[in-house]
């Protein structure tokens, strides 16, 4: 069965796209490994990189792009609008086709050491991997960033990492490493730069302040573009979509004498997703997955895959039916019908060669005897 996993590396550069370039190709030098996307933002100064492959494979890539990572980031002179705690901020693993999320868990540990051993960099494990209640959220790691866990680790039990030293790498900080099922990061911008209405917005839909269940969200200040901004990660977009997210954001905004202007997905997205949000606002009636284009010939063409391999499955049993049943094929009787087999193609051989010899005999005597003709037509 063919092992599929996604894993979603965040570092803290976006604004210089050679580092980035750098980064990715030292993750894309893996065998084994797709690069499938890149995204990057300036006020956030992060990238969002997207990885799927076999597990060994994406957790060997996770690893050279945090070793590049730590070489090219410096945290000490880093900003942006978004919490980070690292060079390689957060890197999640995603079961996909094969793997289970207990299979992603021992991947991640297995990843968290291995930083740890390479690199010197400490690591925190969060969501499913978690060692500790309190940092099954990745908010709880993050608290303070950078500069306040970079204080606290040295007088803060709590604040220890699950691996390595209690110290921060000095340019490199610590990593947060775990493993989740997929997730959609969805921002909406705000027609204010007031940073505050757009808390407010976060605090209000956000689960762990009483809002929407597998939201959570907080308020970010885009300085390029003058607007506010609410970043939103959805962890379960079947049981909270994107449409019912995005109706409440504004709702809310209305409330302040604000609007959306505009959303952003950063990363990648599940098609069902993009689905729900067109039946919900366009009103579709009787909407099923199975009308869209792409879906159909998917699940044709699906279909179409199967039965070959069921035909080769069937074939190569057969042969292996052949193969086991070879000693029987070796008795007497069979030796028998080759060697009689043999024979008569033998004898068919003889008889073919010596027919072809006639002919030829045949056809140069009538060429013979054509010759003289043709020499008093010349003549």
């Amino acid at each position: 069965m063919k092992r599929l996993i996604e894993c979603v590396p965040n570092f803290s550069e976006g604004r210089d796209l050679a580092k980035v370039s750098s980064i990715v190709e030292a993750m894309r030098s893996v065998p084994g490994v797709y690069v499938l996307d890149q995204e990057m933002d300036a006020d956030h100064n992060r990238c969002v990189i997207t990885l799927a492959g076999d597990p060994d494979a994406v957790g060997e890539a996770s690893l050279l792009g945090a070793g590049r990572a730590m070489e090219l980031i410096d945290m000490n002179v880093h900003t942006g609008a978004h919490p980070r705690v690292g060079a390689t901020d957060v890197v999640p693993f995603i079961p996909i086709e094969g793997v289970t999320i207990e299979a992603c868990v021992a991947l991640a540990r297995r990843v968290g050491y291995e930083l740890w051993k390479r690199y010197r960099i400490p690591v925190f494990f969060y969501e499913a991997a978690a060692m500790r209640p309190d940092r099954v959220n990745l908010e709880n790691i993050r608290r303070g960033q950078f500069e306040g866990l970079r204080d606290e680790m040295k007088r803060n039990l709590d604040r220890q990492p699950d691996v390595g030293e209690p110290k921060v790498h000095p340019t490199a900080g610590v990593t947060v490493v775990g493993a989740r099922k997929f997730l959609i990061a969805y921002n909406v911008n705000l027609n204010t730069p007031d940073v505050g209405i757009a808390n407010k917005i976060a605090k209000a839909i956000r689960f762990s302040s009483g809002g929407l269940r597998y939201v959570k969200s907080m308020g970010v200040e885009l300085k390029a573009r003058n607007l506010a901004q609410v970043s939103i990660n959805l962890t379960d977009f079947e049981q909270t979509p994107m449409h019912r997210v995005y109706e409440m954001v504004k709702r809310e905004a209305e409330r302040y004498g604000a609007a959306p202007v505009g959303s952003e997905i950063v990363g990648l997205i599940p098609k069902k997703a993009i689905e729900m949000a067109a039946n919900y606002f366009l009103q579709l009636e009787n909407f099923s997955p199975a009308q869209v284009f792409e879906n159909k010939l998917e699940a044709v063409l699906r279909r179409w895959k199967r039965r070959t391999e069921s035909w080769r499955t069937w074939r190569g049993r057969f042969w292996k039916r052949w193969r086991n049943l070879r000693p029987r094929r070796e008795g007497a009787a069979y030796r028998h019908w080759r060697r009689d087999s043999r024979e008569r193609w033998d004898k068919w051989s003889r008889g073919y060669r010596a027919r072809r010899s006639r002919k030829s005999r045949m056809w140069i005597n009538s060429a013979s005897s054509l010759m003289p003709c043709e020499r008093r037509r010349t003549n």
